[in-house]
């Protein structure tokens, strides 16, 4: 079979995924004793209402009532945990947000090794050049704020026209040219100077040496993106079941859609780290008002009830993923692709009334032995940090580490399987 990802016949174009006969020679015997893994982070920048998301603190273990919020896992039980009282220690309410992924505050960033990169943009380093896109960093009807470079950069993030553009709808001959041109330049360019650095850095000070340390990181970065794009500019796209997506504006129909795609990505290989941002548009499940203000609702019952719709959707969206997945095999590493995708819910702030305290962490997937409502200690100093849990996250996906941002080790009793 040759490495076209569609067949033609009788006037009919049906798309392939990615097939094992696709792959270069060696890949699936390689695959077959270490899978390819991929990693999906799905989050709101207000948290959840926590008295329907969170199960009674006395049910630990498997046997536990599933809360309001998260019925519509209730047939995927066994392919997911809950956590209870992890947290990043931070305080501030929406400056929690960014540090979700990272564990550490872009303020404080200075002080880590990695600055406060991401869990996406880690796997992302980890992949390189082995997939079109390193990572996808997605939003529907909110800013997404959780994915950071080791520089402290932030991603930028893209809707869903964009996103089903850039994993599927072929450039011009003439922009692939133009693009190409312009790689070349900024190489060039980037040569000159990192070899000017090199007589500059030798005549600063400590303070600017570290600044100037900095700075030359960022540009490593940047000739880092140009050696993964440049490869893949002629190399042509998978076509898509899908049609072009119109984008309602409506966050239920949008978000569905952009699952599609997530799981459509993961099919064709074209990227294995994911992380998507969801809001609320006024008009949503028949509401007036906006996500912010439903999320300091004080107890009040119409505010409480316009946040279950609204995190009760972001959860059966997440269930609408896990059914594609599992209804997909996996070409590359066997099985089903939900086998080798690990699925993060949560935000980085607790609640939409500031706390940063026991954040709304659910974990999805293959890779570790689930199914049950973890507690963890809720007094101080005795707390676990939730970074522990993204450290194991990064050592499931292959990455060989003992420290990710501001974590102490790996989540105590979390079992690989």
């Amino acid at each position: 079979m040759n490495r076209r990802t569609f067949l033609r016949g009788a006037g009919v174009v049906v798309a392939l995924p990615m097939l094992g006969a696709m792959l270069p020679r060696g890949h699936a015997a390689s695959s077959a004793t270490k899978p390819i893994k991929r990693f999906v982070c799905l989050s709101n920048n207000y948290g959840v209402y926590h008295d329907a998301f969170f199960p009674r603190k006395d049910q630990v273990g498997p046997e536990y009532d599933l809360p309001q919020t998260l019925r519509p896992l209730e047939k995927h039980r066994k392919n997911f945990t809950i956590f209870s009282h992890l947290d990043h220690g931070n305080t501030g309410g929406h400056q929690g947000v960014p540090v979700f992924l990272s564990g550490v505050r872009p303020s404080h960033a200075s002080h880590y090794p990695e600055a406060n990169i991401s869990v996406d943009q880690k796997i992302a380093e980890f992949v390189g050049v082995r997939t079109r896109f390193p990572s996808l960093t997605l939003q529907v009807n909110e800013a997404n704020l959780i994915s950071f470079t080791r520089t402290g950069v932030q991603v930028p993030s893209i809707d869903l026209r964009q996103a089903y553009r850039a994993l599927f709808i072929e450039e011009e001959k003439a922009i692939k040219a133009t693009a190409s041109e312009k790689l070349k330049r900024h190489q060039s360019i980037l040569d000159v100077v990192m070899e000017e650095a090199k007589s500059v850095n030798s005549s600063l000070g400590r303070q600017d040496q570290q600044k100037f340390k900095e700075y030359l990181e960022a540009v490593r970065s940047m000739e880092k993106k140009i050696q993964q794009q440049e490869p893949w500019l002629d190399k042509p796209k998978p076509k898509s079941p899908m049609k072009d997506p119109v984008k309602t504006g409506k966050t239920e129909t949008d978000l569905a859609v952009m699952m599609d795609l997530i799981a459509l990505a993961i099919q064709t290989d074209s990227t294995r780290a994911f992380t998507l941002t969801s809001g609320f548009a006024n008009g949503d499940f028949g509401l007036t008002g906006g996500y912010h203000g439903f999320s300091h609702h004080g107890k009040r019952e119409k505010e409480v009830n316009a946040l279950k719709l609204i995190e009760r959707n972001q959860i059966a969206q997440m269930a609408h993923l896990i059914e594609q997945l599992k209804s997909k095999p996996d070409p590359i590493s066997g099985g089903t692709l939900f086998d080798h995708t690990t699925i993060l819910f949560g935000c980085g702030m607790a609640t939409g009334e500031h706390s940063t305290r026991n954040l709304p962490l659910v974990l999805a997937g293959g890779g570790f032995k689930l199914g049950e409502h973890k507690v963890f200690p809720d007094a101080n100093g005795y707390r676990v940090p939730a970074a522990n849990l993204l450290l194991s996250i990064l050592q499931n996906q292959g990455l060989e580490i003992e420290r990710f941002g501001s974590s102490t080790g790996t989540l105590t009793d979390l079992k690989w399987s």
